[in-house]
């Protein structure tokens, strides 16, 4: 009776931790389709290779290799060790224990390098709390990373230590439990890690031990239900979407920029010389609107990279602006789109599924002119992007909606595209004069 309430009060909590989960990856998926259309279905194959090298292989991440090779542990940590989860899934919702030790000697191979995978994973998480906290690497101290981010970077460290601890405490309990020959615990696994803990409970009250074994298996699997639904309010959602973020990536050359298509169909209709250059708009005709002033402007895989951001600081520390002490930090460009869509989300939810304008917008109340003037358009942040995010055509969308529909360029650019129109050329002298200088 008590294993049938302990297997129905799990499967309770199973279905809570999950459903929480999959209702906020619903919201998510909402506010990222609130972005305009776009087809990234072309070059299938190029875009799988990209996602099993650069999401599932890190194969960025080693650029930088000290920090590379301490993810790839902390990743490899994550999505190794959690497959036993599996096998606590199981044994909770069937009241069994080690359910998946008929493996043998594949069994005792798996939880033996969960195990050294375990240990790597905390050395690894004091080295990045020592970088982050105590070293203050520039990239770690910048303005943008004060209060929640920087918090929360430091709550998922803990979220891990205590993961990983509770998963070895519950292994040297089962480890003291089964030398002890107490039922339930066979003999099965091997512990090259907990083995070392395991004689902390030598002369321990065996109901103590199962107490102790049972309590970290429950905090265990509740921690991981926590974790899950807590990376929808942190930065390590990109865990979760960093694999159809690479998908998705823009497969062009990087310094080529996208054309607005209501340009490229004005200058098509120019270049016909049967089109009616007086004729009306149709009454149904959408209406044109150039650049991005908000996140409903920009196109969904752009909202997809806002989601994706770790805030890791490459693309801002890689910034030749930010690196000349300009105001422009790639980073917080990211990081506000994310802010910013999730305060439309918030608005959409209370207003029933409508969005209610609320008088603010991406540009100006998050991101100023000053920031989107910086950029050189270098592409530098997109290069250094472990998973392939692209700051600059938010960027370069916002300074769309600045020059077209503001006339707010900066002095110098307005000059310049004056000069083109009036002359040809940049420069401001006459037609006539534009080819003087091949004469000397």
């Amino acid at each position: 009776m008590i294993a049938l309430l302990s297997s129905l009060f799990f499967a309770i909590v199973l279905a809570i931790g999950i459903g929480v989960f999959v209702r906020n990856a619903k919201k998510i998926r909402r506010n990222i389709l609130l972005g305009q259309p776009l087809d990234r279905s072309d070059n299938p194959s190029a875009r799988w290779k990209n996602m099993a090298l650069i999401a599932l292989g890190q194969s960025k991440m080693v650029r930088r290799p000290v920090a590379g090779f301490l993810h790839i542990i902390v990743y490899l940590g994550f999505i190794i060790i959690n497959i036993e989860v599996l096998e606590i899934i199981t044994d909770g919702l069937l009241g069994t224990h080690r359910a998946f030790s008929g493996m043998g000697m594949v069994y005792n191979f798996l939880i033996g390098s969960f195990e050294i995978l375990a240990f790597l994973v905390l050395v690894a998480i004091v080295v990045f709390y020592l970088r982050r906290n105590v070293i203050n690497l520039q990239r770690f101290v910048s303005s943008d990373l004060k209060g929640w981010p920087k918090s929360d970077a430091n709550y998922i460290l803990y979220f891990e230590v205590v993961l990983m601890t509770l998963f070895l405490v519950m292994n040297a309990a089962d480890l003291q439990l089964q030398q002890l020959g107490v039922s339930h615990y066979k003999a099965v696994g091997s512990f090259p890690i907990s083995q070392f803990i395991s004689p902390v409970f030598n002369g321990m009250n065996e109901s103590i031990v199962v107490l102790i074994e049972r309590g970290a298996w429950w905090f265990h699997i509740i921690g991981i239900l926590i974790f899950l639904n807590y990376l929808y309010f942190s930065k390590h959602l990109h865990i979760l979407l960093a694999f159809p973020n690479t998908f998705f990536a823009d497969l062009n050359a990087k310094g080529r920029l996208s054309n607005l298509a209501s340009v490229t169909q004005e200058v098509k209709l120019m270049l016909d010389p049967n089109a009616d250059p007086y004729a009306a708009p149709a009454a149904d005709a959408p209406v044109s609107k150039f650049g991005a002033s908000d996140v409903q402007d920009l196109n969904w895989v752009q909202l997809l990279n806002a989601y994706t951001c770790t805030e890791c600081g490459r693309c801002t520390s890689s910034c030749p602006a930010n690196i000349t002490g300009k105001k422009l930090s790639p980073r917080k460009i990211m990081m506000d789109t994310r802010d910013r869509l999730e305060e439309v989300g918030k608005n959409i939810d209370a207003n029933k599924g409508v969005f209610v304008p609320d008088n603010k917008s991406l540009l100006h109340d998050y991101i100023t002119a000053e920031e989107l003037w910086a950029c050189t358009s270098c592409n530098a942040c997109v290069e250094e992007c472990p998973v392939n995010i692209s700051p600059l055509s938010i960027i370069v969308e916002m300074r769309r909606y600045l020059v077209m529909e503001q006339s707010a360029a900066p002095q110098s650019i307005n000059a310049m595209m004056t000069n083109i129109e009036n002359n040809a050329a940049p420069w401001p002298y006459n037609q006539q004069d534009r080819l003087n200088w091949a004469k000397e």
